[in-house]
Parts: structure tokens; C-alpha cells; sequence
């Protein structure tokens, strides 16, 4: 997904441009650590940057004069608002006038003196030929300042990224953390470089490739800058998630574990200035998304697709394809007794058509589930090598590009993958004619392929990043596997009954969680999984009860969410949890247990797994299948849209059927 840059953010801008004040070398100097410009010491990050690893980059200690960086920490704290935002790819408090101070009116900007003398001193002809010396990569634009004050508080990240965005140039973060409180590097929060490798592909372009694994860890520290040359394709990094501390006692003596920093970029020269190249920018533009560049990197995707056709005679339409007594022997080996009653599936069949995705709990025979969630369990208390390459010795594979997404999957026929309940359900259940018969009477489709996955996100270190679909309608299965609890889940809250009591109400109709009519092809708007915490616009369960640091430290990552992109919008099209109200989530589903979601999936909305946060419990597993269906024609006819006006019913009813769920409320983002 492109990814936009970020303007200002609120506040008045000066009527007239605002001129930048013209330092002269010495004012300039002045503001940085004495000797940092001595010609033997620009010569030794010259010569460290060119031999760095696993791409050219630097890091100064001690840039600034470190009573104007303590002036400059003080007068953020004490004059700007941070707003906690969320996206597919980061978590963070972003500062709200402060996305670029040439945005900010000069009432704001006589609040913060320092700051405006610090960002004249980084964009000084003095300092910008020195960072253009380091880096070799030519003149630097002093007009157009691009820096923004970004705070990671615990269980704040962002997630791996290559910084190219328009004419970007060079990538730089000043940290501000406290200067009386070190920063550990055990409280994460660090800036961390992937590796690139060049695979040459099918077409024999070579194509560069973002290995999953980071090789270069640079943890935070007061007063120091770290860059590199934004590089299309290369310049690969991510910050690492700022763990939480064991206690509030512990936090308290860290300082909060508040990791401030001024992030930014030097730009291209711009017109006017030396350096300046006609049609340089628009050519730097070019180069802002990997597909740009020579070869195709989506053929060295992980995993790839692998749909499996569906014979002719067995794509026929459900009411013409009914179970038999035999499939229904065979299915009751897995799927919940009551979920095999027609008039349950009748029930399931109306809902999923009205509202385009349907959630089922306890969908697993009791039996079967027990078996596999002893299995997962084991597999959940055995270590895991750290190292990717070790970790496809075994059976696991790990997804990547980085970029894109990074988790553990097993796809059928994998040869090492041992015999287990897990792929009992990968290899026999779902790809068997009567589960595609059971869906298709269950979504009143017809199942034309399958593709199949068993997925294991490892906390602290896994998410997939957003993505569209180009292409006709789909159904998109998900079984979730996840043994452990606290991951917000509608379930997490309720009693050990919960379960008998989900199955003792089934009878009663389907659950109308996750979304209503429209969701799935971006015409409605979903409730998600909680309906009280989507009406917050939160996207959490809320407990009165509960203090605010102790909520926050509840959310874990994990769910699944779909959304309606919007390619016309400024902000990313990823942004599903802001002070806004409108978050535009289609459909929502926490990692959980023995929990299916179908969702009908149209082009163009965007779906990710939020990063798994290291406090989490445990892992997250689910089955994931993609069932591509016939075509239908989903547009009601003249007269039953006049009969519906008539009757006052509209499109955008929120009525629930109860049932399914052990609760009425619902998760959601």
C-alpha cells in the first residue's frame, strides 16, 4: 500500500512564507558540540559511514549543544500536544502542529524558540554540507524542512519501511529521551536495519529483496542523531515496539520509558537553489514504491499463492449439492453438531447474505478442538530459534518481505511438517468437498478454488501490513487458534461458561458481529467485534473499572481488520484509530479461540493483522483460506428496493440476531 507523507497537522499557517533565518557558519556551529566540525572528525564519519552495514548510515553522539537540547525537551513538553494515532504499520503519539514547523503560525513558534533554533541550525548551509559530506550524496535543500516530534510510550513501534517518499534524500532521528534517566537497551525502542539481497527472477531481472531478520540494532540515547541516504528498494529499518516495564514501580523508575525524538528528512534542492535539477523531484517520485524498481519483487514473495481448482461437478450451487449422510459423518468429526442442523445453516445462510460476514464461535467439535489445542499448546511451550534461517530448518516457513508482512506459516504438503491436529485441519477438513459444500450453503456461493495457510504470529515481532485485492469478490475463512487469553476478545471478559452457554443459545439464529451490510465491499460501515467499544471509536473492550495505564497495557495486537481504502484521502488509507470518529473499519475479529469469520471480500479494501505486542500472553494462530466464488448479482431489483422503502427498512440496519456468541457486545477498532 502507498504510504503518504505527513503535512502539518493542525494549527495556522503564517500568511505569508515564513523566510528561514540565514546562519552564518560560526552562529551555526555554535549550537552543535564543540569539535563536532573539526576536519578529523568529520573525516572519521565519513570513513565509518562508508564502511557501514547492512546499508550506509552514521550515528553521532552528543550532536548538540547540550543545554539548547535540554531547552528544546523542555519547551516540547511544556507546549506540545501529542496525539496517540494507530495504522497498520506504527503506533505512536504523533505532535499535532509540529509535522512541519514552517507550518505553525508565530504565536506557536514564540513558544518554542529553541526548537525553531535547533531546526535552523539542522537546515544550515553548515550542517547540511556536512551531512552531504558523509553521506556523498549531493546538495541538500535548506528551504524545505521536513521534521515532525514523534513519542513511543510502552507498546509503541513502527513497523519495517524504506523512508522513500517523494524527494526525500537523507532520513534522520535526534532523540530526546531523558538526559538524566539513560535509556536501556532492554526497554527496546531502537532503531533497527534490514538486510537487502538482489534474487534474480523467473524473467531473469534481479530484484531487490528485504530479508526478514534486522542485523543492525541501534538502541536510543540522549543527544543522538542517526541517518542514512533514503535509498528506493534498500533503505529497510523499523523502530522497535518500547516494551512494558514489569510493574508500575519499575516504570516510574525509568523515567515513564518515554522515547522522544525529532524524526525528519533533507530533501532534494528545490527551485531556486543550488543544486537544483529540473524534473529531479518527479523522477525521485518515480522510485517511491518497490514495483519501480528493475525485476519484480512480488515474485519473491512468502508464501505464495498456491489455489487449488475445484473440480467442475462439485462447484454446483448449495441447494443442488446437499450433505449427505456420509458428509455429515465426516464433518461431525470436526465442526460443532450445531452448526450442522439446516436450520442453523438456514440462519447462518440469511445473515451472511444481509450482511456480507459472519462470525461463528465454538465452530470445532468438542473433541477435535481439545485435541488441537493441546497440540498448539505444546508447540506454543517449545522455543523458537530467533534466527529465520534456523527456523525453516523445521516445518515452519516465515512470510516476507518484511515491507509487507512477517509471520510463521505451514502450507499443505510441506514435508516436514509433522502429523499433528493442525494438519489434520490444513489438510483434510478444509480442502475436503464437504466443508466447501458446508460453506457454500452457508454463504449461498459457489467455491470455484481454495487457497490454505496455517498462520503463527510470534509476540514481539509479527503483523501483516495492509493490502488491497484487485479482482472480483472472494470469500476470506478464518479460524482462530489462539490458547491464550487478554487479547480482547468479546470472550476474555466472560465466565468458564462461557462456551456451554454460546452452544445452549445457538438455536436462537446467528450473530450479527463483524460488520453489516456493505462491509465487506466497502459500501457500509461493520461494528466489528464489540459494539460498545466501536461506538467509542477506541478499538478496545472498555471496563469502567479498569485505570487507563492498566487498559492500555491490555492491548496486545493481534486482531484482524478490514478496511475500506481510500486512495482520494490525504491520510493514510491504514489509519483505523485516531481522536477521529470516524475510523472507516469495515469488519474486526481479536485473535481468539475456536472462533471462524467468513468474510465476503471485495476490491479495494485494505486488510491487515495488527503487530503482536510482546506483553501478549502468548502467540497468534488461525487457519486462513481464500475461497474464490462464481460471480453473483448481489443488486436487489427495483421493486424490492420500493417494498423495503415502504416497509422503512434500510440498507444500514444494525439489527442483531443473538446466538452464536456468548455476549451481546462485541471487539472493535
Amino acid at each position: 500500500m502507498k504510504r503518504k507523507a505527513d503535512g502539518p497537522a493542525g494549527g495556522k499557517k503564517s500568511a505569508n512564507k515564513r523566510s528561514k533565518n540565514t546562519l552564518s557558519a560560526e552562529d551555526a556551529q555554535a549550537r552543535f558540540r564543540k569539535g563536532l566540525f573539526d576536519k578529523a572528525v568529520l573525516n572519521k564519519y565519513t570513513s565509518q559511514y562508508a564502511s557501514s552495514t547492512p546499508y550506509k548510515h552514521s550515528v553521532i553522539q552528543g550532536l548538540v549543544a547540550d543545554d539548547l537540547l535540554r531547552k528544546v525537551r523542555s519547551e516540547i513538553k511544556a507546549n506540545v500536544h501529542f496525539t496517540p494515532k494507530e495504522t497498520d504499520i506504527y503506533k505512536i503519539h504523533q505532535s499535532g502542529d509540529l509535522a512541519n514547523l514552517d507550518g505553525l503560525d508565530d504565536d506557536a513558534l514564540a513558544k518554542l524558540p529553541s526548537l525553531l533554533a535547533l531546526r535552523d541550525a539542522l537546515y544550515s548551509q553548515t550542517f547540511r554540507d556536512y551531512v552531504s559530506h558523509i553521506t556523498n550524496c549531493g546538495p541538500l535543500s535548506g528551504r524545505k524542512t521536513d521534521m515532525a516530534i514523534n513519542v513511543y510510550t510502552p507498546g509503541c513501534y513502527l513497523l519495517c519501511h524504506d523512508d522513500v517518499i517523494g524527494s526525500r534524500k537523507v532520513s534522520y532521528i535526534l532523540y530526546l529521551t531523558d538526559p538524566d534517566t539513560p535509556w536501556q537497551p532492554e526497554w527496546g525502542g531502537a532503531l533497527r536495519l534490514f538486510p537487502v539481497v538482489d534474487r534474480k527472477g523467473k524473467d531473469g531481472e534481479v530484484a531487490k529483496t528485504p530479508l526478514p531478520d534486522v542485523v543492525k540494532v541501534i538502541p536510543p540515547a540522549w543527544n543522538q542523531l542517526s541517518f542514512f541516504a533514503v535509498q528506493p528498494g534498500e533503505s529497510f529499518h523499523d523502530v522497535e515496539e518500547v516494551y512494558h516495564a514489569a510493574s508500575k514501580d519499575e516504570l516510574e523508575k525509568n523515567g515513564g520509558r518515554i522515547r522522544m525524538a525529532i524524526s525528519g528528512w533533507f530533501h532534494i534542492p528545490q527551485v531556486g537553489e543550488d543544486g537544483y535539477v529540473e524534473g529531479a523531484e518527479e523522477k525521485a517520485a518515480q522510485k517511491s514504491g518497490l514495483m519501480q524498481l528493475q525485476g519484480n519483487p512480488d515474485q519473491h514473495d512468502r508464501p505464495q499463492a498456491q489455489p487449488i481448482q475445484v473440480e467442475s461437478e462439485e462447484a454446483e450451487d448449495s441447494d443442488e449439492s446437499p450433505l449427505d449422510e456420509a458428509d455429515l459423518e465426516f464433518l461431525l468429526k470436526y465442526i460443532a453438531p450445531t452448526y450442522l442442523t439446516p436450520d442453523t445453516i438456514e440462519r447462518v445462510a440469511d445473515h451472511f447474505e444481509e450482511e456480507f460476514s459472519i462470525t461463528l464461535p465454538d465452530i470445532l467439535h468438542p473433541k477435535f478442538a481439545e485435541k488441537l489445542r493441546k497440540y498448539v499448546e505444546s508447540q506454543e511451550a517449545k522455543a523458537l530459534p530467533e534466527n529465520s534461517e534456523e527456523i525453516e530448518k523445521g516445518a515452519w516457513k516465515v512470510a516476507r518481505p518484511p515491507h509487507k508482512h512477517r509471520y510463521l506459516y505451514l502450507q499443505p504438503g510441506q514435508e516436514k511438517a509433522e502429523a499433528s491436529p493442525l494438519k489434520e485441519l490444513l489438510e483434510v477438513l478444509l480442502p475436503s468437498k464437504q466443508f466447501r459444500l458446508w460453506l457454500q450453503m452457508a454463504t449461498r456461493s459457489t467455491v470455484e478454488s481454495h487457497d490454505l495457510l496455517i498462520r503463527r504470529f510470534r509476540h514481539g515481532k509479527d503483523y501483516t501490513l495492509a493490502t488491497g485485492h484487485d479482482g472480483k469478490p472472494r470469500l476470506e475463512v478464518n479460524i482462530g487458534l489462539t490458547p491464550t487469553d487478554g487479547w480482547g476478545d468479546v470472550e476474555d471478559d466472560d465466565d468458564d461458561n462461557a462456551s456451554s452457554e454460546a452452544s445452549s443459545e445457538a438455536d436462537e439464529g446467528p450473530s450479527s458481529k463483524n460488520g453489516k451490510k456493505g462491509a465487506a465491499n466497502g459500501k457500509g460501515k461493520g461494528k466489528g467485534d464489540a459494539s460498545e467499544a466501536k461506538a467509542k471509536g477506541k478499538g478496545k473492550t472498555v471496563d469502567k473499572d479498569v485505570e487507563p495505564e492498566e487498559e492500555e497495557e491490555e492491548e496486545v495486537g493481534g486482531h484482524e481488520v478490514y478496511m475500506a481504502g481510500d486512495d482520494d484521502s490525504n491520510e493514510d488509507a491504514a489509519i483505523y484509530k485516531s481522536s477521529a470518529e470516524d475510523d472507516n473499519i469495515l469488519f474486526f475479529q481479536a485473535a481468539a479461540w475456536n472462533k471462524m469469520s467468513i468474510v465476503l471480500r471485495d476490491s479495494g479494501t485494505l486488510r491487515f493483522v495488527k503487530y503482536v505486542s510482546a506483553s501478549a500472553k502468548g502467540d497468534r494462530w488461525d487457519a486462513s483460506a481464500t475461497f474464490e466464488i462464481a460471480e453473483q448479482d448481489e443488486e436487489p431489483d427495483e421493486e424490492e428496493n420500493g417494498e423495503a422503502a415502504e416497509a422503512g427498512i434500510s440498507d444500514e440496519s444494525e439489527e442483531e440476531f443473538k446466538g452464536f456468541s456468548a455476549s451481546e457486545d462485541s471487539d472493535s477498532d
